[in-house]
């Protein structure tokens, strides 16, 4: 509303002989209980018209409604400015903005950002938690693309150290040479089966232990299991031809795997990093820091960085024997990642148990002077429960990823049926619309909630078609299309209407937030923020349908306008669900 802006700035300077820029302007979305569709703050202004905040509201609003053509009438409310913008105003918006082809479509900003997800353990299947975050990451990408950045999808991917040694030697000794092909499992389904597997085995072997007289400590250190896990590791890390080669043989596997289940999830990646490749990275910054006197040694020969005076604490950053720790590797994959893309943004989708890594992580490489740490950014996320608990993927509790996306499915199968949405389709088609809908419900349950909320996922009543959810939008698309179809809708038209009703100025008023949606959805990194619009939007849209009929309107041109509106209300729609990752049927 930059016209208002100006319009504020002139009434100021013509009332009361003072220059004020466009920072002192506060404008608001009118309250709902009120008339108009944006208000002035007036509060700012009483210093210069030594009026009330009422009287000064009045006058400018006198003033505004004088000479700005497009503004119909206001009303002054304490000390808030209601302006309702006229009819006029919004047609144009609908015919020139929201009706073109680059509507909501930023220009390339020149920004390159990173946004790193998935970063999945190739021990074990994907499971609920990892759900989140590859639909967090992914849709981020597709809103800051949106926004004009150019984008980059990574996935940092965790296939070596001892838990992925875990998996290997309990396949190697309770496996009998089993396969995916063999057993009908995916590779990270038959990984995630030996992890399982190990711990049940090195728990019985702890038990043993601690009853022949050890203590639970020697027990976990002595158990076979744990020595021969370690012994592997060991192996790996020389070079081991045997280990090595089975290494890459269960991996194989998994990334197999892995790729079945981004396709199903509808997400993908544009680079993969390897912690096999990367962990060792990092050394060489460390030495880095410690000639700048960043770090310092210890006499074990230990590095740190003392981060107190920050609020932290001391952290480790090598270990006395020369071994990399995590923060080592972290530190080597950051500045690698930056030499590969020159980012100016980097996003690591993680986790909110990983809050203090990321903070001690950000502020190491700040003190290091590396230009881009100021870049850096952790979007943390809260974890995902289901109605019967938290997850524990040790234990063979976990929530299966690709169990969940298929229980979506039978739950989106028996309510479409049962809601009579299927009539007329072919089996194709239903299955079709059956994983649309299971997905579609699935990621906008998961993205509707602002990230760094923890979530409770209810299945049942994330499919539901009435409430906030995604079926509930795509059934307002499709019936949309529906709607435009039996009204012989054949494309963009020229209409000669020249007023509105309430909920057609609301839907329109709505229709032109999007591209403001957008840009505020990638500068906050919440996809939560396009979700609950398109939810709004849909929401105008079903008002405006019980309301005022289309095919039954009372003019050609009024049948032309409604045709309109619905046209460019499926639109957004159907881009912002986009955003999200979601899909939304023609026909249901």
């Amino acid at each position: 509303m930059d016209f208002i802006i100006e319009a504020v700035i002139k009434a100021v300077k013509d009332l009361y002989q003072t220059d004020i820029d466009a920072n002192a302007v506060n404008l608001q979305e009118t309250r709902k209980e009120f008339d108009g569709q944006v208000t002035v703050v007036t509060f700012p202004f009483t210093k210069v018209s030594r009026k009330g905040p009422e009287q000064t509201g009045t006058e400018i609003g006198e003033y505004l409604k004088a000479n700005v053509q497009e503004i119909a009438s206001f009303n002054v409310i304490k000390g808030f400015l209601n302006i309702s913008i006229a009819d006029s105003y919004w047609l144009a918006q609908l015919n020139n903005t929201i009706l073109t082809d680059d509507f909501a479509v930023a220009k390339p900003n020149g920004k390159k950002v990173m946004v790193e997800y998935s970063s999945p353990n190739t021990n074990k299947p994907l499971h609920l938690g990892h759900i989140r975050n590859n639909l967090l990451g992914f849709s981020l990408s597709e809103i800051l693309a949106a926004a004009g950045y150019d984008v980059v999808k990574a996935n940092l991917v965790n296939d070596r150290g001892i838990h992925i040694c875990k998996s290997m030697l309990a396949w190697q000794q309770f496996g009998n040479g089993e396969t995916p092909q063999s057993s009908g499992l995916k590779g990270d389904h038959l990984a995630g089966k030996y992890y399982v597997w190990f711990d049940k085995a090195y728990k019985q072997q702890i038990t043993e232990l601690i009853e022949e007289g050890q203590t639970e400590e020697e027990a976990k250190k002595n158990a076979p299991l744990i020595k021969q896990a370690q012994e592997m590791l060991q192996k790996w890390e020389a070079g081991d031809d045997e280990v090595i080669s089975l290494w890459k043989t269960m991996n194989g596997w998994v990334y197999e795997g892995f790729a079945e289940t981004y396709k199903a999830l509808g997400v993908s990646f544009d680079k993969y990093y390897y912690e096999s490749d990367t962990y060792l990275l990092g050394k060489d910054i460390v030495e880095e820091g410690l000639q700048k006197g960043v770090f310092f040694k210890k006499e074990d020969g230990s590095v740190w960085i003392d981060l107190t005076e920050d609020g932290l604490d001391q952290k480790l950053v090598l270990r006395a024997d020369g071994t990399s720790v995590y923060i080592t590797q972290d530190l080597g994959t950051a500045q690698l990642k930056f030499n590969d893309y020159h980012m100016d943004e980097s996003i690591y989708v993680v986790g909110n148990e990983q809050d203090y890594h990321f903070k001690v992580l950000f502020l190491i490489l700040d003190k290091l002077g590396k230009s881009w740490a100021k870049g850096l950014y952790h979007l943390s996320y809260g974890m995902v429960d289901l109605p019967s608990g938290k997850m524990k993927s040790r234990e063979g509790t976990v929530v299966d990823a690709d169990d969940l996306m298929a229980d979506m499915y039978d739950t989106a199968k028996e309510q479409t049926d049962a809601a009579g949405k299927v009539e007329g389709l072919s089996e194709e088609e239903k299955n079709t619309l059956y994983h649309t809908i299971g997905m579609g419900a699935l990621k906008y349950f998961l993205l509707k909630v602002d990230p760094k909320k923890r979530l409770l996922f209810d299945p049942n009543e994330s499919v539901d078609f009435q409430g906030h959810t995604g079926p509930f939008i795509q059934y307002t698309h499709a019936r949309i299309k529906s709607v435009l179809a039996k009204a012989g809708y054949a494309g963009v038209i020229s209409t000669t209407v020249n007023e509105l009703d309430g909920v057609e100025r609301d839907l329109i008023v709505n229709l032109t937030k999007f591209p403001g949606t957008i840009a505020e959805a990638a500068k906050s990194h919440s996809p939560a923020l396009i979700a609950n619009y398109i939810y709004e939007v849909a929401k105008n849209y079903n008002k405006f349908y019980h309301e005022k009929s289309i095919s039954q309107a009372e003019t050609e041109e009024l049948k032309k306008f409604r045709m309109q509106l619905s046209a460019a209300t499926a639109n957004v729609i159907k881009r912002g669900m986009k955003l999200l990752g979601i899909a939304v049927p023609e026909r249901m």
